[in-house]
């Protein structure tokens, strides 16, 4: 069996885990599985009541490895989230206490809700893996992936994410409404007793840690690097929006189309998975201009209109010859 085999089946069983929790959403679980195996973190984003929360739970859950759940609040400290050095009178030296990202994955509820000194913790954690405490830096065990929910809709009481912040998510997904059949299906699933409840680990923290050195591996030609560039420099000069992506985009951008040819069974990255993966990866951290929101354009229509003016790479200079 070929590490790809290996990857397509670990995959499918943490996938279908998670949709016994997550009726109707295969294409928000698949991102999820993108981002966990890019090495990223994943904002998810939409109105209450559509399993936001209940995403991060099962995704952590289908993992055997270290989850912890820190609930956003206004009066949650920056000391609650990275730890806090306490003195010890008995040994009358500082101890150390981890804070909540400790922990291989990381759900953050509501990160919204939490001041923007709180939200500032979180940034060197997610760009670094690691915390600083008190002069002492700590490394965080791999792999390690920050799952944060936000409202986008009530405001009241909500701290909007700083641009740094919302960078160093690689992903946004929304969780939508389900179809009517699979809501449905969750009134019996979910009416008589939590499906948490009865989830278990199909895989563990080792094994995710080696498919991830399997998505290290898969080719990005040059060809397919200048046209990830191309579309993140076409963000930054396009006329509808007043902030584009950032260079850790374009990283982002390529970690993410790695993780999804894996995912496809293919050891080189094409402009297709650039293409399904730019609005999810760049959207979020896109700022668009007044005329764009007078005519109703969010950030997600000009990343399509910006890829539609593109010229694409050829076919022959994306694979493992180019």
């Amino acid at each position: 069996m070929s590490s790809f085999d290996t990857l397509a089946g670990v995959t499918q069983r943490v996938s279908d885990n998670v949709e016994k929790v997550i009726e109707g959403k295969p294409d928000v679980v698949r991102t999820a599985m993108t981002v966990l195996l890019a090495e990223g973190h994943l904002l998810i984003e939409d109105v209450p009541g559509v399993g936001k929360t209940m995403l991060a739970k099962a995704l952590a859950r289908s993992i055997d490895c270290s989850v912890k759940r820190i609930q956003f609040t206004p009066d949650l400290l920056p000391s609650d989230v990275t730890g806090v050095s306490i003195y010890n009178r008995e040994t009358r030296e500082f101890e150390f206490r981890p804070g909540g990202v400790f922990a291989n994955i990381v759900v953050g509820d509501e990160i919204n809700r939490a001041s923007p000194k709180t939200q500032s913790a979180l940034l060197e954690c997610m760009e670094e893996r690691q915390v600083t405490v008190d002069t002492t830096t700590y490394e965080l065990q791999a792999p390690f992936m920050v799952i944060a929910t936000q409202n986008p809709i009530e405001m009241e009481g909500t701290y909007p994410l700083p641009e740094a912040q919302r960078d160093r998510f690689m992903a946004r997904v929304s969780m939508g409404y389900p179809v009517m059949r699979s809501e449905l299906a969750m009134l019996d699933s979910h009416s008589a007793a939590n499906p948490l409840d009865d989830l278990e680990p199909v895989t563990d923290g080792a094994e995710i840690a080696k498919l991830v050195d399997i998505v290290r591996s898969v080719h990005v030609s040059d060809a397919v690097k200048r046209y990830a560039v191309d579309i993140t420099a076409a963000t930054r000069h396009s006329p509808d929006l007043r902030l584009g992506a950032s260079p850790r985009a374009s990283l982002h951008i390529i970690r993410a189309a790695r993780a999804h040819a894996a995912l496809e069974a293919r050891d080189y990255v094409i402009p297709d998975d650039l293409q399904l993966l730019a609005a999810p990866v760049l959207a979020h951290r896109l700022i668009t201009g007044l005329d764009a929101q007078m005519g109703g354009r969010g950030a997600e229509a000009v990343v399509a209109s910006l890829l539609r003016a593109l010229p694409v790479p050829e076919p022959a200079a994306t694979g493992r010859g180019g």
